[in-house]
């Protein structure tokens, strides 16, 4: 399977993964900053929380690799939480806006 197959399914299983905080998936919240997939099958995802302090700082990460390593395909997975820039409400789709009543 090639990288332009691949990617549409690994969005697809970060969209399965929702904030515990916030009732939107961590895609469509703007969590998720970079999405590389080789032609290999090596997946490496750079993505943020919306705070330092935030009490899922280790079990986001972790069910990010989770879920990406259960896409068929993927041979490997590096998740790289990063802090820069900060997230920010207006990182988010106008879809979860909407769905959070801020449209």
């Amino acid at each position: 399977m090639n990288r332009m197959s691949l990617e549409p399914l690994v969005i697809e299983a970060l969209c399965q993964i929702y904030d515990p905080e916030i009732p939107v998936n961590i895609h469509e919240l703007g969590l998720i900053y970079h999405v590389d997939v080789s032609d290999a099958g090596a997946v490496r995802i750079q993505m943020t929380l919306t705070a330092p302090g935030c009490p899922s700082a280790q079990q986001l990460p972790e069910e990010v690799e989770t879920r990406v390593r259960a896409v068929p395909g993927v041979r490997d997975v590096a998740v790289d939480v990063v802090w820069d820039p900060p997230w920010s409400p207006e990182r988010m789709s106008d879809a979860a806006r909407l769905q959070l009543g801020m449209l």
